[in-house]
């Protein structure tokens, strides 16, 4: 990959407020928008590419689970002046779209998509987002990928690939697996750790997978989970193992991020224990033992 100078203009001097992202030599533009601040970007004279067509993401969390959720579309420049701000603005009065709290609107700076390329962008959009399966999407059908010539497609590939970083740069990591995130440990000399641990209340052995990353500690897909937890363990990990997708073999079938090793371990176990001695490499090394090293 090549050195990139990207420019975020925290338009609220804050993180938490509007984001306005550009790349050097791209005409492409990235804004990140809380959801209540659509009405004043309506309002603000400078906004006029927000006017313009797109692909727009919204995020936000499940009413049900919690886990994250994005919904990915595309609006086109409108008679009256009104294209991916006026899209927005009717999902903040959808009822079936109440779970998002920010959009990201990728545009142009020349206003220069077409109907194909938002077309396109909204279909490999979504297909890297399913694929990455870090957010539940919550398209219902499959966007048309339109019909794109290669030329027209090298180019937008391209597009897609600064808009992946510029998300990265926001910590919106919807379109990069667990497996590609940086592994906090000295000489990157382990990647996964385990968990073995028998339940003799129930006569269980579990078996977790975990992996130490720059966004927290993953418990990944193929864990074997305890289907027992005691009553003392908080309300929000009993949430989590209850929303978990795990199997009847109670196989975790999905990949779950936590602040600390000690709250993943909880999550296998079902117990409070220390994560930090129970998750050890594949020789045994105690997951603290590894950080001494780095110290």
């Amino acid at each position: 990959m090549h050195s990139k100078n990207l420019t975020m203009f925290l338009m609220d001097g804050t993180p938490t407020g509007l984001i306005k992202c550009t790349i050097g030599n791209w005409i492409g533009i990235v804004y990140k928008i809380p959801k209540s601040e659509l009405e004043r970007c309506k309002k603000d004279k400078n906004r006029e590419d927000l006017k313009q067509s797109g692909v727009y993401f919204l995020f936000g969390a499940s009413n049900a689970t919690g886990k994250p959720v994005a919904y990915i579309g595309q609006a086109g420049n409108r008679k009256n002046g009104e294209g991916i701000l006026n899209r927005l603005l009717e999902h903040k009065r959808t009822a079936d779209k109440d779970y998002w709290t920010y959009a990201v609107v990728v545009t142009t700076a020349n206003n220069s998509f077409g109907p194909t390329e938002i077309s396109f962008l909204e279909n490999k959009f979504c297909k890297l987002a399913i694929d990455t399966n870090r957010y539940e999407v919550k398209n219902g059908n499959d966007p048309s990928p339109g019909n794109i010539t290669e030329e027209k497609e090298s180019e937008m590939d391209h597009f897609i690939e600064n808009t992946r970083l510029i998300m990265w740069a926001l910590n919106i990591n919807i379109f990069e697996p667990v497996s590609k995130t940086t592994v906090n440990l000295p000489n990157n000399e382990e990647k996964l750790f385990y968990l073995t641990r028998k339940i003799k209340a129930i006569n269980f052995t579990v078996q977790g997978i975990g992996k130490k990353t720059d966004e927290g500690f993953f418990v990944l897909k193929g864990s074997k989970i305890s289907p027992h937890e005691i009553a003392t363990i908080s309300s929000s990990m009993k949430k989590i193992r209850r929303n978990a997708n795990i199997d009847s073999n109670n196989i975790l079938l999905e990949d779950i991020k936590f602040s600390s090793p000690s709250g993943a371990a909880e999550f296998v176990v079902g117990n409070n224990v220390n994560g930090w001695e129970y998750w050890k490499t594949k020789d045994g090394v105690e997951l603290k033992d590894l950080e001494r090293k780095n110290e």
